[in-house]
């Protein structure tokens, strides 16, 4: 999962919308480190993405990369799922518009900043600023999004390849996200994740 499904999930789950959103950014036991919530928050975050991860729609999606790509395609995945969050939000939460749901979660992440890590920090001043999970529904948008991830870590090139397993699976990803999504929203709100 990506950001806006940790975002999402955690605010199902009434858990912190920070330590969801930067869990990717700590390591080691965030207990004793971080104010309780938070370390939760974390936690639940780390769930989630094991969970995610051996989740069998999720793993069956990998088969659709190419083998040149099929290593990074977890990371694309999370950008995936994002994707189909962001343009079907109205029908995953049509209680309140993305904007809306946004503009409350960098409300509440905001303030805490200056205590968080500096790349965490640097992260934020685009992702609010740049409305990057609103742009997330546009296909489109994915591909300059793989390609800034690949160009900051060599390592990860193939993510700018992996935008073309994508497009070229469209349907049977979007498939895919229908069959997990709504059980993780479903878990998240019975506080079970």
């Amino acid at each position: 999962m990506n950001f806006l499904a940790h975002l999402h999930l955690a605010s199902l789950s009434e858990s912190s919308l920070l330590g969801n959103l930067m869990a990717d950014f700590v390591r080691g036991n965030p207990r004793g480190v971080w104010p309780g919530a938070v370390a939760e928050g974390i936690l639940l975050h780390r769930r989630i993405d094991v969970m995610t991860d051996s989740l069998p729609e999720v793993r069956a999606a990998k088969a659709f990369f190419r083998d040149e790509t099929r290593r990074v395609s977890p990371i694309t995945l999370d950008v995936i799922w994002d994707h189909f969050i962001s343009l079907h939000w109205n029908k995953i939460a049509p209680e309140i518009s993305l904007p809306a749901f946004l503009s409350h979660a960098e409300s509440v992440i905001s303030p805490e900043l200056p205590s968080t890590p500096e790349r965490f920090q640097n992260l934020n001043h685009y992702l609010w600023r740049d409305r990057w999970m609103e742009q997330y529904a546009d296909a489109f948008y994915l591909q300059g999004v793989l390609r800034g991830m690949a160009s900051r870590r060599p390592r990860l090139v193939a993510l700018a390849d992996s935008w073309q397993d994508f497009i070229d699976n469209y349907q049977l990803f979007e498939d895919f996200f229908w069959q997990f999504y709504p059980r993780m929203t479903k878990l998240a709100e019975q506080k079970a994740l």
